[in-house]
């Protein structure tokens, strides 16, 4: 008997598609949950987007006038290699727009952190939503939502204050925006100072709980307590409550402090967000990271990019990528993949980190794919910033979370997006590019393929990677 399946078993030629980001069930359908309705009183998606481009209008005025003055062939507007637009370029900008140097580099640091100017290694560029700045009323308001969660960089904190308790600062005012939000009106300062105490006190409790491992002899006891630390919190709360007016989120004065409209609807989106989360089956929004893409490997990808979305939201935009990079990299390739598609969500809050680890040899596929997704390549094409030994380690990677967690068809369907023409050259780049999951990869494709003499041949390749062989 012969096989039906030609012996030479030719690969087509087809572009590489992005492998499902995990095994899913067919008839897994998620109840449909309708989209919520804003508060009572937010204004329509037009208005919020016309009251954020008010906002941000000088900062948009400034990156018109680099993309026009300081665009390739032009005199080098950054001096410090993190796209700071120097003084030179400053006082031009000042000079031609009828601004003060400090007033041109605040506005160009908004723009910035908005992402109307992108940073790409020691150079800034127009992003994509200055592009869209006039048409897309979703683009507006996201560069807005983006300087509101950097609120503390846009406005740094008063001069000698301890970190730490600026720290704490930081962490405690989603709570108190949430507050807030739910107050529907002016509120006192006084109120607000109480309960960022209150939360405060909460962090650091949290901080010194530790576990309990019986008695240490060779250590003096010491009483579990929250640090008593008497900075006081009137200063920091008087700052956060400034820089968050500054960019458009309250209003404050006279003793209270009342959320914008803009405010308003950006924090009922996250505390949306939040409960969306809370309410789902995966139920993630309190686990790490890695637990956290365990529990959304099982979902459809609208699904876990509203998982991501929500985990997101309820913490700091640094942490939560140092977390997901630390879950890639890890073992499990499937929370490789997984992490990336939880920092596409983030965005562009998270590309100077993944630009950072680009060089890392685990990441490096991953990390060139985000970045060039993020400076617009067509997630089809995106793969052409890969080297073909990149691509390939991509491949096996990409292969090993199939194996670990899918059937044994998806891992046989896992050949068309290789690269390579033939599966003969397939295995022999395949044993070149040394993966450290090569030879399970190979292993558990021979026991899956169902053409014995390509099962054959992969066989041989994973022995001869096993022992060194050529």
């Amino acid at each position: 008997m012969t096989s039906r399946i030609p012996r030479d078993s030719r690969l087509r030629l087809v572009r590489p598609r992005p492998l499902a980001a995990a095994p899913r069930a067919m008839n897994q359908r998620p109840p449909r949950r309708t989209a919520p309705r804003p508060p009572e009183g937010t204004p329509a998606r037009s208005e919020l987007a016309r009251m954020a481009r008010s906002v941000l209008a000088d900062a948009a005025r400034v990156a018109r006038w680099a993309d026009t003055a300081l665009g390739p062939g032009r005199a080098c507007g950054t001096t410090d290699g993190k796209a700071t637009l120097s003084v030179t370029s400053a006082e031009l900008a000042g000079r031609e727009l009828g601004l003060t140097t400090a007033q041109v580099q605040a506005d160009w640091d908004i723009a910035r952190l908005a992402g109307l100017v992108e940073v790409h290694g020691d150079s800034a560029r127009p992003g994509w939503r200055l592009r869209a700045w006039d048409r897309d009323d979703s683009a507006v308001l996201r560069g807005w939502v983006a300087l509101f969660d950097a609120w503390s960089l846009a406005h740094p904190e008063p001069a000698g204050q301890e970190p730490a308790a600026v720290a704490e600062v930081v962490s405690a005012m989603p709570q108190v925006l949430s507050f807030l939000q739910l107050s529907a009106g002016p509120v006192p300062v006084a109120q607000l100072l109480d309960l960022l105490q209150q939360r405060v006190t909460e962090l650091r409790t949290e901080r010194c709980e530790v576990p309990y491992d019986g008695p240490r002899p060779d250590l003096p006891e010491q009483p579990e307590q929250p640090e008593d630390d008497d900075t006081p919190l009137d200063p920091l709360l008087d700052w956060a409550l400034g820089a968050l007016a500054s960019v458009g989120a309250l209003t404050y004065g006279d003793g209270q402090a009342t959320l914008t409209p803009l405010g308003n609807w950006a924090v009922w989106v996250k505390l949306e967000q939040i409960c969306v989360a809370a309410q789902s089956p995966a139920g993630n929004i309190e686990q790490a990271a890695e637990d956290m893409l365990r529990g959304c490997a099982q979902l459809r990808p609208n699904a876990a990019r509203a998982e991501y979305r929500a985990w997101l939201a309820a913490r700091p935009v640094g942490s939560a990528v140092t977390e997901l990079l630390k879950a890639a990299r890890g073992e499990d390739a499937l929370l490789r993949g997984l992490a990336f598609e939880a920092l596409r969500v983030v965005g562009a809050p998270a590309e100077p980190d993944v630009r950072a680890v680009a060089d890392e040899p685990t990441l490096r596929p991953y990390a060139l794919l985000w970045l060039a997704e993020h400076d617009g390549a067509d997630p089809e094409d995106a793969h052409e910033v890969l080297t073909r030994q990149e691509a390939t380690w991509l491949w096996v990677d990409t292969a090993a979370a199939v194996a670990d967690h899918g059937e044994a068809p998806m891992l046989v369907r896992h050949l068309e997006s290789a690269i390579q023409p033939t599966v003969p050259m397939l295995l022999d780049e395949v044993r070149a590019v040394g993966h450290p999951r090569t030879v399970q990869v190979l292993v558990a494709l021979a026991a899956a393929h169902p053409d014995p003499a390509l099962a054959k041949a992969v066989r041989r390749a994973a022995f001869q990677v096993h022992t060194g062989g050529s």
